[in-house]
């Protein structure tokens, strides 16, 4: 269930950002131009954001994920990127508590309640979620990386990011263990492990070697 994965996520995060100090606060994320502080101001900014999603789809009201749009989400990030390493901890945390609190407060009709995020539900709102902590966790770059996404993980967000295959390619991503296909046209064959499949389809590093041409993707949906 999305709901147990989203729990594990968020440990794993706070887990990995329990011991976070100044220095490696300003270290790099593994996102080019962004520190850990970035990473770790954006996700609790997610999270806040995204608790205001849940309640007012539970209260009945639709609400902007972000006051101000992306401009403001960009520069609420960049303020907040420089904090301590005890603010940004204290932040986190309790940013997250409370978006899961608000998340185990949904009973199983309300899913297909509308949120304004993406003009989606309740249930995308989840996997939504799960997508921000599971990938941002390993781009905090602290030792967790994407050998540790699940293979369902890895098919859910192979499926989100579909609209990056370019037009007029057939790319066909070929694992041990599961083989994806997306789009039509030139045939694109492309082999490693799903989890460095999927980093790389999701414009992450990849731990492992992956075989076969390159390809230019077209940005996140």
């Amino acid at each position: 269930m999305a709901l147990n994965e989203v729990h594990a996520a968020a440990d794993a995060l706070l887990a990995l950002a329990a011991d976070l100090d100044d220095a490696t606060a300003r270290g790099d994320s593994a996102l080019p131009g962004w520190s850990r502080g970035h990473v770790i101001t954006h996700i609790a900014n997610f999270s806040e954001a995204m608790t205001r999603q849940v309640d007012g789809a539970l209260d009945g009201r639709l609400i902007e994920m972000y006051d101000g749009g992306r401009p403001a989400r960009d520069t609420a990030i960049e303020s907040g990127a420089d904090r301590s390493a005890a603010d940004l901890r204290t932040h986190l945390t309790q940013a997250v508590t409370t978006l899961l609190a608000s998340w185990d407060k949904v009973s199983p009709t309300d899913w297909p309640l509308p949120i304004l995020h993406r003009n989606s539900n309740l249930s995308a709102g989840l996997q939504a979620t799960r997508r921000e902590l599971t990938i941002h966790t390993t781009d905090l770059n602290l030792g967790l990386t994407p050998t540790s996404w699940s293979p369902s993980f890895c098919l859910h967000l192979l499926d989100f990011l579909r609209p990056r295959t370019p037009d007029g390619t057939h790319l066909v991503l070929t694992s041990p263990t599961a083989t994806w296909e997306n789009g039509s046209g030139e045939q694109i064959v492309l082999t490693g492990n799903l989890t460095d499949l999927t980093a790389w389809y999701a414009g992450r590093p990849t731990p492992g070697p992956i075989t076969g041409p390159a390809l230019q993707l077209l940005p996140w949906p």
